[in-house]
């Protein structure tokens, strides 16, 4: 099932690729995934709000069993259940997405496709092959060579994007879960060129989702 998933996508990026250039395609295949969790951001971001609406109680529990870690977690699980939410509002668009980075990974890492030789391999963005990786550009090419430098920008903006979401995160709990928005940098310095375009435009997408339906942090 994966491979026949795998090889529809390969074929949807090429032909459009045939039209935009493999890097655009790429790019318009990530709007439309997110264009196609768009319900679920919305339902997460009501379920965010109704945390909020709770903090204050949430409060009270962490003050009332703050020596008792097991019971305030218990507790406050039934306050968020009553109120529509959870701990982990927020995260589920995040999840969904794993499938289709994992798709797109894995047709920018495979030689062959449904038997087939992986033509999108050969395609480029800015001079730099999809399928080439930070680390051995580095270690063809140096630091300070365009390809690396294409990588180092791709980073570069990767980090304002998750400050910027991190910014309108407000009290998170767990507070390492405001995190998650950095770890794209350190994800993206493992794949491929273009899973880490595809990265670049849903992180994008997050923070512009993040400014028009959740409330500013205070």
């Amino acid at each position: 099932m994966f491979d026949t998933v795998l090889e529809f996508t390969y074929r949807l990026i090429s032909g459009l690729g045939s039209l935009t250039g493999a890097a655009f395609a790429i790019v318009l295949f990530t709007l439309a995934v997110r264009l196609l969790l768009l319900p679920l951001s919305v339902r997460q971001a009501k379920a965010q709000k109704a945390r909020l609406r709770l903090a204050p109680e949430v409060e009270a529990l962490r003050k009332r069993f703050a020596r008792d870690p097991e019971r305030l977690m218990r507790e406050t699980s039934k306050l968020y259940a009553a109120g529509g939410t959870s701990m982990f509002a927020g995260i589920m668009p995040g999840l969904a997405q794993a499938p289709f980075l994992m798709v797109t990974y894995r047709m920018f890492v495979s030689a062959t496709i449904a038997g087939h030789p992986n033509l999108l391999l050969a395609q480029s963005a800015l001079g730099v092959p999809l399928g080439e990786h930070f680390a051995a550009v580095i270690a063809g090419s140096g630091l300070f060579s365009l390809p690396a430098l294409v990588f180092l920008a791709l980073f570069a903006v990767l980090a304002v994007l998750a400050w910027v979401t991190w910014r309108r995160m407000g009290d998170v709990r767990p507070r390492a879960l405001r995190l998650m928005p950095f770890g794209t940098i350190l994800v993206a310095a493992f794949l491929p060129l273009a899973a880490g375009l595809y990265l670049l435009v849903s992180t994008a997408w997050t923070a512009a989702e993040r400014a028009i339906l959740y409330p500013k942090a205070a």
